[in-house]
């Protein structure tokens, strides 16, 4: 099996980290060719940062990361620094990264390597809001058909929203980048709420990790012991749904997860439920199918294949 070549679109946030270990920790399925941040759950200045702890935590400086858009595309910023904490990976004792953050912009990043591989041979792996992919796509239309395949975290249909009734948080955030990319006509798979709120951080999962008995595996436990009370709170589940790692697994172990192919649009103009991805999950509309939309995953597997893999950083 050739290992796929990925750039990972990230805003870190603790599910953010996990991705990126998950993805550092797999190198036979996955070839991480850089990682690009973006404005999200914390502001530019943090995703940079924190992205570049994950690497050093992961054993992995050599990994390029790069800035993107410190802003949506045509709004003002929304964070969540009330789930993620003050500096996005609240939990762990954090330190200054010591690794390069590369000069060159994040998304002249991807358009570059979009442009410099063979057409369908990289797949982009948006963790965040779509700003930076949604950029690229409108500075350089010719990289859309080289686009092997994007993998995304996003949006919701069962579960409605997380950050309005209507919403989740990475569309709502730019969902003007969300249409865009959505309309591209690239190849999507979308992790929407509807499997991540599946993909729960019980105590025992959360313990498994602190068990390994490594520096990455109490590092990553210390973040979800944090990360989890916000959503135990808010929901009253037995912990924290971990969103973005959903993305990674799916590379590695598709098998997991299961969805159907459907039609999927962004509302970007209504006050009552912007950023809502109108999921046509019935089939009640004659619109095209343009997302593999995800909705049921192997939650045990899901989490032995994070604590199996973390195990070997």
């Amino acid at each position: 099996m050739t290992a796929r070549k990925v750039i990972i679109d990230t805003d870190p946030g603790q599910d953010d980290a996990v991705a990126l270990l998950l993805a550092l920790a797999s190198p036979e399925e996955i070839t991480v060719l850089g990682i690009t941040c973006v404005a999200g759950n914390v502001p530019l200045s943090l995703t940079q940062r924190n992205a570049r702890i994950i690497c050093e935590v992961a054993g992995r400086p050599d990994v390029a990361v790069f800035a993107g858009r410190d802003a949506p595309l045509c709004r003002p910023l929304v964070t969540a620094e009330e789930v993620h904490g003050k500096t996005g990976l609240d939990g762990p004792d954090l330190f200054e990264p010591t690794m390069p953050l590369q000069a060159q912009n994040g998304v002249d990043f991807i358009i570059e390597t979009l442009r410099r591989e063979p057409a369908g041979s990289v797949t982009l792996c948006p963790l965040g809001p779509l700003s930076n992919i949604a950029a690229a796509f409108q500075a350089a239309p010719d990289i859309v058909e080289r686009v092997q395949e994007i993998v995304l975290m996003g949006g919701a249909y069962f579960e409605v929203g997380n950050v309005t009734p209507a919403a989740e948080f990475n569309i709502y955030v730019d969902p003007e980048a969300a249409d865009i990319v959505l309309k591209s006509g690239a190849e999507i798979t979308m992790m929407p709420l509807d499997v991540t709120h599946k993909a729960l951080t019980t105590r025992p999962r959360i313990e498994a990790l602190r068990n390994l008995n490594t520096s990455v595996g109490h590092f990553t436990a210390e973040m979800l012991d944090f990360f989890e009370r916000f959503d135990i709170e808010k929901y009253g589940s037995d912990g924290g749904p971990l969103h973005d790692p959903c993305v990674i697994a799916y590379l590695i172990q598709p098998n997991l997860f299961s969805g159907r192919r459907i039609n999927v649009e962004i509302e970007t103009q209504s006050e009552l439920t912007l950023g809502m991805t109108v999921a046509d999950w019935w089939g009640v509309t004659n619109r095209s199918p343009n997302v593999l939309f995800i909705g049921d995953l192997n939650a045990d597997g899901f989490f032995t294949l994070i604590t199996d893999r973390l195990a070997q950083l």
